[in-house]
């Protein structure tokens, strides 16, 4: 079933928006050790697990319960329920897009679905995938998109596709890279493309639109003669939206090509934004706590932001001249070790950061006083993950890095892995589900 725009009222689907929340980033009502991993980035979206017992360090030989390879190339990163972990893949030449599903326990592949075939395959940067979404996961469904290829549900018991859009618009230029995220009973998707730069919240019961929003701002340059002169990178945006609750409401954060929004979740009414009219091509996921929002501004002369937010109809300008008087503020910002494609960790009252090259850097959330500097050596794409007072950083080369998430630098272990990582991790119980180039690991002690 190919399910298009048709409108639903946005009161049916703020009926469980507020009160869900909570539930649908997967926190236990008693604080337990996560055992799903429902997300890009987790059941809080944020990289942060309360798993204990996670191992430090590992081999090919060592604390390695299994190992499946996994077809395609693909940099979308594993989400887990009860007993089944789902990925996404495709052909390197993206004419076939799949999902796999594979047995938590034994590593196992249980179904391997081809989703989609593509007649004509958008260009994608060879740095960048046709599978680089991640999906998003709850009991019984399964989120899947490649972006404007195509986006689909799944029963996670049948594998039968529920629905499926195929129907929106958008050259990605180097390749799809915005995951999906569940709110009630909302699915969100950012779409930033060269030619067109919106967000559509769809229903998930049915894949129909419940609302969908066009960015508000279009830096594109015109010539002498009117016509647009600015290239696709400074539209493109790869970044993933996060909901938070900002003053006691829950708000949508997204971010484009050249500015950050918020929106009202259930009816995607603009609430403030913030411009940075420097950089271009957005690619993390925001992080919020200690009353601000926290997000890397994007490539070129990127920096990161620290942004207190404000009320509906304020827009900032972070290069303007002069500070505006209104409560959408800039808190503080850096230039240096300033993360392209791993997004933030907050930790308390700390912000850690590791630079694409291998700066890691540790900043007082409120103030953005450097804590510390200290180059880990390799590339990174994939975002890190804290748990019981670690930080595991993941390289492209196949390396992992341990360190304390604390005020003062100790680098705790270090592993490596074949192939390198561009997928970030997932966790389950006490386990670490860890997707390489070419495949999919479970470390545990």
């Amino acid at each position: 079933m190919n399910s298009r725009g048709c409108a639903l009222s946005p009161v049916l689907a703020a009926l469980v928006g507020a009160a869900f929340l909570v539930a649908a980033r997967g926190l236990g009502a008693s604080g337990s050790t996560d055992t799903q991993w429902p997300e890009f980035r987790g059941p809080r979206g944020d990289g942060t697990s309360t798993a204990t017992g996670l191992p430090l360090e590992w081999s090919e030989d060592s604390h390695v319960t299994w190992k499946t390879p996994i077809h395609g190339k693909a940099w979308s990163s594993p989400v887990i329920w009860d007993h089944q972990i789902w990925l996404t893949t495709a052909t390197e030449d993206g004419r076939t897009l799949s999902a796999i599903c594979v047995d938590r326990d034994s590593g196992k592949i249980l179904r391997d679905l081809p989703l989609f075939d593509v007649e004509r395959p958008q260009f994608a940067h060879k740095f960048n995938s046709y599978g680089s979404p991640t999906p998003a996961i709850e009991k019984g469904r399964i989120y899947i998109t490649f972006g404007s290829p195509g986006t689909a549900c799944l029963d996670t018991e049948t594998g039968r596709v529920l629905w499926e859009r195929r129907d929106f618009i958008c050259n990605h230029f180097r390749g799809a890279g915005s995951s999906p995220i569940l709110y009630g009973n909302l699915l969100f998707l950012n779409f930033d493309g060269s030619d067109h730069q919106f967000l559509v919240a769809l229903d998930k019961r049915t894949g129909k639109t419940v609302w969908q929003k066009d960015r508000s701002v279009d830096y594109q340059d015109l010539g002498p003669d009117g016509k647009p002169t600015a290239d696709g990178d400074w539209r493109k945006a790869f970044a993933t939206c996060q909901v938070a609750s900002l003053d006691g409401h829950p708000t949508l954060l997204s971010q484009g090509a050249k500015a950050f929004y918020a929106f009202e979740p259930e009816t995607g009414v603009e609430l403030w934004r913030v411009e940075e009219k420097t950089s271009h091509s957005a690619g993390t996921r925001p992080v919020a706590g200690l009353g601000l929002v926290f997000f890397p501004s994007g490539w070129s002369q990127g920096q990161l932001l620290a942004v207190h937010p404000g009320k509906k109809g304020e827009v900032l300008d972070v290069n303007a001249t002069t500070a505006p008087d209104t409560d959408l503020k800039l808190a503080w910002r850096s230039k240096r070790g300033t993360p392209k494609k791993p997004a933030l960790t907050l930790v308390g009252d700390l912000l850690f950061g590791i630079e694409d090259g291998g700066l890691a850097t540790c900043w007082e959330a409120k103030t953005g006083t450097v804590v510390w500097n200290e180059r880990l050596g390799g590339n990174y794409s994939a975002s890190p993950l804290f748990a019981e007072g670690h930080l595991y950083c993941f390289s492209e080369e196949g390396k992992t890095v341990v360190i304390a998430a604390s005020r003062e630098f100790k680098k705790l272990a270090e592993s490596t892995l074949p192939d390198g990582f561009m997928a970030s991790p997932a966790v389950s119980g006490n386990a670490l589900y860890l997707r390489s180039r070419t495949h999919l690991y479970r470390i545990a002690n």
